[in-house]
């Protein structure tokens, strides 16, 4: 039996919000409606810590996001920059409508116990991120954590139709996705094929960053697990799985040229064009197995 459609009403409040439109209708005419849309709005990503017995508030981002999950997003985003490793690193976090600028804006800082490990140079924005974007502002892509995975061995297999299905069961999650047909979703699955977490945004890293959040509070392990993406497989996006150490990203659109060569590098298996029962695999194919073998090239499409 298929799964049930997602239900609109557990679309987490603030998320979503009405707008007027004119719909042109095929009798060609114009119609007025209340169309929902995702909702879009700046957050302050921030971190605090002690230094020389003195407190210290940084302000590392500004991120377009979608309101919710706030404080998933900011674990999510201080992991994958490589500014904390384990939640036993952090003390807290708290909202704030003021920036350490004092700007009036939604604000989350995280309360580190010492002081960031990563040059907060290289991690600092000097723009304002769009919810299109992972790295944008970045000065270097230096010292981007990376976590290689272990290789493949026989008992850490994939069944290649179980991952092929993954983001059709994901799009079956997407509570916002369905009612505004505007958010992302990102989906960590465990390997018996089901999600044990699912988190959507209108930004495809901002959903990886409150899916790895999340996972991080709740002490979901990484290892074992596939990162399930709605769109394409970017770089960023792969990178954030490189530094969780996820063996195996699965997603329904295309690579781009330097995610595949970053999920080679890492020891990750990219699959993209995961839609029914196809997929293409890009990386170590060696992860995957099918009821005729596993195949043997490091690039086929199934």
């Amino acid at each position: 039996m298929a799964d049930p459609p997602p239900d609109p009403a557990a679309t987490p409040p603030g998320t979503v919000c009405l707008s007027p439109s004119l719909h042109w209708t095929q009798a060609g005419q114009w119609a007025a409606v209340s169309e929902n849309l995702a909702v879009e709005e700046p957050l302050t990503i921030e971190i605090a810590y002690e230094r020389l017995g003195q407190s210290v508030r940084r302000l590392l981002a500004v991120t377009m996001r979608t309101p919710g999950a706030d404080e998933d997003l900011a674990l999510g985003f201080l992991f994958a920059e490589g500014l904390i490793e384990r939640m036993d690193e952090v003390i807290g976090g708290s909202p704030a409508e003021l920036n350490s600028r004092g700007e009036k804006i939604a604000a989350w800082t995280t309360t580190l116990r010492a002081s960031p490990r990563e040059d907060l140079q290289r991690v600092s924005r000097s723009l304002i991120t769009s919810s299109a974007c992972g790295l944008c502002g970045r000065s270097s892509l230096a010292g981007l954590p990376l976590r290689p995975v272990a290789a493949a061995t026989p008992g850490s297999t994939w069944p290649v139709a179980l991952l092929a299905a993954l983001p059709d069961q994901l799009q079956r999650r997407q509570t916002a996705f369905a009612r505004t047909g505007g958010s992302h979703g990102a989906g960590l699955a465990d390997r018996r094929g089901e999600l044990v977490l699912v988190r959507e945004d209108v930004g495809r890293h901002n959903a990886v960053d409150k899916l790895i959040g999340a996972a991080l509070r709740q002490n979901q392990a990484f290892a074992g697990c596939a990162l399930v993406l709605s769109g394409r497989a970017s770089f960023e996006l792969l990178q954030k799985a490189a530094a969780a150490g996820i063996p195996v990203v699965v997603a329904v659109g295309a690579p781009s040229s330097l995610a595949v060569q970053l999920a080679h590098s890492a020891g990750i298996t990219l699959v993209g064009f995961a839609r029914g029962h196809r997929c293409n695999v890009y990386t170590h194919a060696g992860r995957l197995h099918s009821p005729v073998g596993a195949p043997t090239a490091e690039a086929t499409s199934i």
